[in-house]
């Protein structure tokens, strides 16, 4: 099932299992895990995309291999907030993703969550050729702490 409020994503959630967060492009898929807590986002891995099939076969297995209670996926919003066809195919595969596991899905927004992990690797003095190896996965783990930041403030109020 898929939620656009974090609030309704949270209810959703199993007691004490870690989260996954999606960077999804059209080459690749980064993804990013946290805690059981839900503290820390750490980078995962990429996967190269394929066919929907094998991409989520994959996803499966890291899921079940993590033990995995909910799914977060960048969706990329236009600077004005409209939803463009990138958008539309990050909802067509949650949709898709919705018929083959019962892992509560929700949606955040990801506008420069690609600057944001290029800055970071900068400030870490990465090469150019390793920040191109990582950027999809570290930019995966910038949405994902945006949620968990989020799901950290609705437990607060």
């Amino acid at each position: 099932m898929t939620f656009d409020d974090p609030a309704d994503f949270a209810a959703a959630l199993p007691g004490y299992a870690p989260l996954a967060g999606l960077d999804l492009g059209t080459k690749t898929i980064g993804i990013a895990v946290s805690d059981a807590g839900h503290m820390i986002a750490s980078p995962l891995e990429t996967i190269k995309r394929t066919k929907f099939q094998a991409d989520a076969a994959r996803l499966l297995e890291i899921m079940t291999h993590r033990q995995i209670g909910g799914l977060v996926l960048g969706l990329p919003r236009n600077m004005d907030g409209s939803e463009g066809p990138r958008a539309q195919a990050t909802r067509a595969f949650a949709r898709n993703l919705t018929r083959l596991t019962e892992v509560p899905i929700t949606f955040w927004d990801e506008r420069l969550s690609t600057v944001a992990a290029e800055r970071t690797l900068l400030q870490a003095d990465t090469s150019r050729k390793r920040r191109a190896e990582v950027i999809d996965h570290v930019a995966a783990g910038v949405i994902l702490q945006g949620l968990l930041d989020r799901l950290r403030n609705l437990k607060g109020a």
